[in-house]
């Protein structure tokens, strides 16, 4: 059109350049419904697996250690819930009556009980080298999503919060893996390792029946979450690390544990592998889940947008710069990213309850929390 046209050949070229410009539009608009869809689907495409994790649903994953052994009773064993009503720590119905079924009130020593567990285990991750946080509990629903949670799903373990794009966190892994969302990372600063202490709260859709007693299985609770962004060839190494310190942490409180190598079937999607420790809980009669470790390689940081950027052979300044305005012009990488519980206070206070129960019907207070609990040995009843 810049050249010398006749009036009649140049409308039609205007004409044309009309039309391109409406079917730009229309092309756009469903190209954005087509990325949409991609993403979903996507998203239900799950993390690879480790090599050595075994194949199968739940019952073929594979004991990795047992430590310490059942403790014998020489008297009639109580539950958590016989324990709680008889030195008054828990109240269900009040809470049924007020939130529903599966929440809680904790009461008296319970309440200090909770505190002692959660400064003890941040105290401890801390002395690892971990990075206190408190995170949101309130996150987009794009994170859960970018995280490998889906919370629109008809079984969704995530509470949405209606007419907003939020939800509830179910747990602090996902605002701990957004920190460092769309950024560039300086290898330098890797690992970054952070110690979340958040409450949680999930659906429990699809759980009925499945030990939902009692503190075992509710919507609310307090969890101090361990969490590391790391280099692709270290990830490993600090998966072992994490569930190194979940196995001191329990072996320090006297517990009996075993830990698995869960099998493909029990992952879930951001998984590259899980290892599992279930506890003994002599009340209920069986091991119960107290803790996991996942290494969930690049699954999130992929789709969080997380890398960074490996070291030069000569040194240069240390970079932390969002959308890439980093200094280096070194390719940069995807980190990978692993989380690990530290400690679930309301299984943990299941499993203390139910494990140092006294016949008098007192409970003794393992000794690495009594420090945190204000110097306390032993839960007793009213009166005693």
């Amino acid at each position: 059109m810049k050249g010398k046209l006749e009036q009649s050949a140049r409308q039609a070229l205007v004409e044309e350049g009309k039309n391109l410009k409406e079917q730009l539009v229309s092309l756009e608009e469903e190209l954005a419904e087509l990325t949409d869809v991609l993403q979903l689907e996507g998203q239900s495409i799950p993390n690879i697996t480790h090599p050595d994790v075994p194949v199968g649903g739940e019952d073929n994953s594979a004991l990795r250690k047992m430590v310490g052994s059942q403790r014998e009773f020489s008297f009639a064993l109580k539950d958590h819930l016989q324990l709680g009503k008889e030195l008054d720590l828990f109240d269900f119905d009040a809470a049924a009556e007020v939130s529903g079924s599966k929440f809680y009130y904790l009461k008296n020593d319970a309440v200090l009980l909770e505190m002692a567990l959660l400064n003890w285990a941040v105290s401890e991750v801390s002395k690892r080298g971990f990075t206190p946080l408190s995170p949101p509990e309130i996150v987009r629903s794009s994170i859960v999503e970018k995280c490998g949670f889906q919370p629109r799903a008809q079984n969704t373990q995530v509470y949405s919060i209606e007419g907003s794009d939020q939800c509830l966190i179910g747990t602090s892994e996902v605002p701990v893996a957004g920190i460092h969302m769309d950024s560039i990372l300086s290898e330098s600063t890797l690992p970054l390792k952070y110690v979340a202490v958040s409450h949680c709260f999930r659906t429990e859709a699809g759980a009925a029946g499945t030990a939902t007693r009692g503190l075992y299985r509710v919507h609310q609770f307090s969890k101090v979450e361990m969490f590391i962004f790391c280099r692709p060839e270290d990830s490993d190494r600090y998966h072992e690390e994490l569930i190194g310190i979940e196995e001191d942490l329990f072996t320090s409180l006297g517990l009996h544990f075993k830990t698995l190598d869960m099998a493909t079937g029990d992952l879930g999607a951001p998984a590259y592998r899980k290892f599992d420790i279930e506890a003994w809980m002599p009340g209920l009669g069986r091991y119960g889940e107290i803790s996991s470790a996942s290494n969930c390689t690049d699954y999130q940081s992929r789709r969080l947008g997380i890398r960074y950027r490996p070291s030069p052979s000569d040194p240069s300044p240390r970079s932390n710069s969002k959308k890439g305005k980093g200094s280096s012009s070194s390719a940069t990488r995807f980190v990978h990213t692993l989380n690990a519980t530290a400690c679930a206070v309301p299984r943990m206070i299941v499993c203390l309850l139910e494990n140092f129960q006294r016949e008098d019907g007192s409970v003794l207070i393992p000794e690495p929390l009594r420090p945190f609990i204000g110097a306390l040995e032993v839960l007793s009843p009213k009166g005693q």
